[in-house]
């Protein structure tokens, strides 16, 4: 038997500046996601979780709150970005360009714009991607940069965490 690794993660060698990366995971956004993150993170502007404000608004229905569309999209490119990363530096330039509905079904990409060296920290480096997320319809609805030291392949704080089996894995003949 031969254990094959999952996806690993980009490590800082990894990063080119220029690649992009389509993150694989579209998301679609109901109401009841909407209601909990706005009420869990205590926002109180009604325009996220009271239907008849928002059909009073001039969009007609209820938004969905912009710190949830900002992890989605953040969610979305953990596992080609920071899988490996151990700090964000930065969240800049975020600019919220359409609204999101209940019902959107949001998808992120990043490009790669900048990557360094750690000064004080051999073991990793330090990249810069843009990420932007686009709804069903094409539409960008968010973007930002974010800043992140992540681990060089060789750093010994990057090793997987996957515990050693009592027993090994197996398949009985009535299981084939």
């Amino acid at each position: 038997m031969t254990v094959k690794p999952g996806w690993q993660g980009r490590f800082f060698e990894d990063f080119e500046i220029d690649d992009v990366y389509r993150h694989p995971l579209g998301r679609t956004v109901t109401q009841t996601d909407n209601t909990w993150f706005t009420l869990l993170t205590m926002n109180t502007n009604e325009a996220h979780f009271n239907a008849e404000v928002g059909r009073a608004s001039e969009f007609g229905e209820p938004l969905v709150v912009s710190t949830l569309t900002i992890a989605i999209a953040i969610g979305q490119s953990v596992t080609d970005t920071t899988q490996n990363a151990f700090a964000n530096l930065g969240l800049d330039k975020l600019k919220l360009t359409h609204p999101v509905y209940a019902g959107d079904t949001l998808w992120s990409e990043s490009i790669v714009v900048a990557k360094r060296e750690s000064g004080s920290r051999p073991h990793a480096g330090i990249v810069t991607v843009k990420t932007r997320t686009l709804n069903q319809h094409g539409d960008e609805v968010l973007s930002f940069l974010r800043t992140f030291y992540v681990h060089r392949r060789s750093s010994p704080l990057a090793g997987s965490t996957f515990p050693e089996a009592k027993k090994p894995l197996v398949v009985l003949d009535s299981e084939r």
